[in-house]
């Protein structure tokens, strides 16, 4: 290998499948910004120990008896989301995936919640590049935070899709730069020892890819996000020749999408929804309004083929649903004429029975596109008794509330209102049982770690893996911080490392604590007090009258109780004031009273704030 040649692999140039040309990068200045601070939430216990498992000799005359590959998942094993995971041999790391999660009710407050990476800083300079499977959130959404507290350039690796929704994010976090390099299937990327290289899947976003690791230690492949979609909208499969192809060479180790694996049979078709979509908005009187999410390209192509065919317009309104159809439409992925798409603020005249809407808020997100409409907020789109509105869409688990609500405040205007209940409105991006045991069997793995799903998710998907054969010695069932080492003797488990969660809360990164949620949930919940009085120390004595203020207490407004809790409190500042008491001890006194005479009137346990004055 001559000097040019090294250089080149040591930068990660990319080499496509018979080809001589590297693919141009485009250069970028650093970017010199503080690092998060990492929340220690969820990390697991250095301590542990794992029960010893036998193991397969996975030897082999083309590979480093001395070499180990490490396989460390920071996320997406808790979870259905922040997927993200680490591989690392011989001084050279690849990140596969950077994605984030939505909160739940356990997060008030919260935006976003992202992957602890913490690891990754550590060694940052280790660090060859970045690959990204598909243009999902919970495959980028952490890249504008990770890119930003870097303290070193590295290049991004994905499909154009993809990178075009990558730059829109990095354009909402104002980063200008960012040394994005695009592949396509059948690219292979040498990222120091660690060779990377890409074959097509179909999802529910074009540009979706999984990843064949080589590595001195072993292979790995990773699936990415995948159904075996027969009939798909962009002609796109998932790539079986690459598979067998792979399979023939050995895979040591394969990491497969397990958010459908406690589903039986097969995953539909998503020609299936297209049709559907066509149904409905045929025999529909007034406008449509289809609810998706906004990085379901195919989707979006369907409704726009669907509206078209009927001689609708299409209208697009909500923050995201706008910029991605944007992006798709410049990167020739959503294909629809610009006489056939229409701004929102041009719907005056247009008669309803002539428009499609396509808008956010499939989950019932309180300012998305739909709530906004179904609460008659919307700027530029009213609706009306006899429209119809498609949730195309699943409730993520946790949103079903928020989606009822929607839907009941549109059923109150006189929507016709459909979801999955009455037709088949949506179907998953994501494989089925049946499907991922084909997917094992073509690939033939001789060890497996589920990844991309919840507890009952991973389990689920082991138990197919050992049904087509993989021993149950090799079936690795792993969380977040938890690694595998990969080398000529087989698969076992490594060292723990950091992982957990970091909090996005508005301009804050990883400040809002534990303790900070907790308040938050009491709050919420229990309500607020306040009590405030002036003492003497010297005087052992309560000057005045002591005040309470109560907001969100059930009585709080009940004179009585006001004036009960005062008399409680200031006998109990008065008596801890005869003791010697002063600052902490007194704060303590004052609240304890407090909470005890509201748990005994109310069964309530409020946030109590105490502010004495001494005088």
């Amino acid at each position: 290998m001559d000097q040019n040649e090294q250089r080149s692999k040591r930068n990660g140039d990319v080499r496509p499948e018979n080809s001589g040309k590297s693919t141009q990068t485009i250069k970028h200045v650093k970017l010199d910004l503080e690092r998060p601070k990492l929340t220690k939430e969820g990390n697991i216990d250095q301590t542990r120990k794992r029960p010893r498992s036998r193991k397969r000799s996975f030897d082999s005359s083309k590979k480093d008896r001395g070499a180990t590959l490490k396989i460390i998942p920071l996320g997406g094993l808790d979870a259905i989301g922040k997927n993200m995971t680490v591989f690392e041999c011989k001084g050279d790391m690849v990140l596969d995936d950077a994605g984030l999660m939505f909160p739940d009710d356990n997060h008030p407050g919260v935006d976003l919640i992202l992957p602890d990476y913490t690891y990754v800083l550590q060694h940052a300079d280790k660090l060859r590049g970045i690959v990204i499977t598909h243009g999902h959130e919970d495959h980028t959404g952490s890249l504008p935070y990770l890119i930003k507290d870097l303290d070193r350039q590295v290049p991004i690796y994905a499909t154009k899709m993809t990178l075009g929704l990558i730059e829109g994010k990095f354009k909402e976090h104002r980063i200008k730069n960012a040394k994005l390099v695009e592949i396509k299937p059948g690219d292979k990327v040498n990222l120091g020892c660690i060779t990377a290289e890409f074959f097509a899947v179909n999802h529910s976003i074009p540009g979706a890819v999984g990843v064949f690791f080589r590595s001195p230690a072993g292979n790995v492949l990773h699936t990415g996000d995948f159904k075996l979609d027969q009939t798909p909208i962009d002609g796109v499969h998932t790539d079986f020749g690459a598979l067998a192809r792979f399979a023939d060479e050995g895979v040591d180790l394969m990491m497969s999408d397990s958010t459908n694996a406690t589903n039986p049979n097969f995953t539909p078709s998503e020609a299936e929804v297209g049709k559907e979509l066509q149904r409905i908005i045929a025999q529909a009187k007034g406008r449509v309004i289809i609810a998706s999410f906004a990085s379901h390209i195919h989707r979006l192509q369907q409704i726009c083929d669907a509206a078209v065919a009927n001689g609708r317009k299409v209208v697009v309104t909500g923050r995201s649903m706008v910029q991605n159809t944007d992006i798709a439409r410049k990167l020739g992925y959503l294909k629809i004429s610009d006489q056939d798409i229409i701004d929102a603020y041009d719907l005056k005249g247009i008669p309803p029975e002539q428009v499609v809407i396509m808008c956010t808020g499939s989950q019932g997100e309180p300012l998305s596109a739909l709530a906004r409409i179904a609460a008659g907020e919307h700027k530029t789109i009213d609706m009306e008794a006899g429209d119809t509105v498609i949730i195309s869409a699943t409730p993520v688990p946790g949103n079903e509330k928020a989606v009822t609500k929607v839907v009941n405040s549109l059923a109150k205007i006189g929507a016709d209102v459909y979801d999955k209940s009455r037709g088949r409105v949506h179907v998953s991006g994501h494989a089925s049982a049946e499907e991922l045991k084909i997917m094992l069997t073509i690939v033939q793995p001789k060890a497996f770690m589920p990844v991309h799903g919840e507890a009952t998710h991973l389990r689920a998907h082991a138990r197919l893996a050992e049904a087509v054969g993989v021993p149950a010695e090799n079936v690795f069932i792993c969380e977040n911080g938890e690694s595998l080492e990969l080398s000529t003797k087989g698969v076992k488990h490594g060292e723990v490392v950091q992982s957990g969660i970091v909090l996005v809360d508005g301009l804050s990164v990883g400040d809002t604590s534990e303790q900070v949620l907790e308040e938050r949930t009491a709050l919420s919940a229990q309500g607020f007090a306040v009590i405030a009085a002036a003492v003497s120390g010297r005087k052992k004595a309560v000057a005045g009258n002591v005040q309470v203020e109560m907001h969100g207490i059930t009585g709080g407004d009940d004179g009585y109780l006001v004036q009960e809790c005062e008399k409680c409190v200031k006998n109990a500042l008065t008596k801890a004031l005869s003791k010697g008491a002063s600052g902490k001890e007194l704060n303590k006194a004052a609240r304890d009273a407090l909470l005890s005479l509201l748990w005994e009137r109310t069964k309530t346990r409020p946030m109590t704030v105490v502010n004495l004055l001494d005088i």
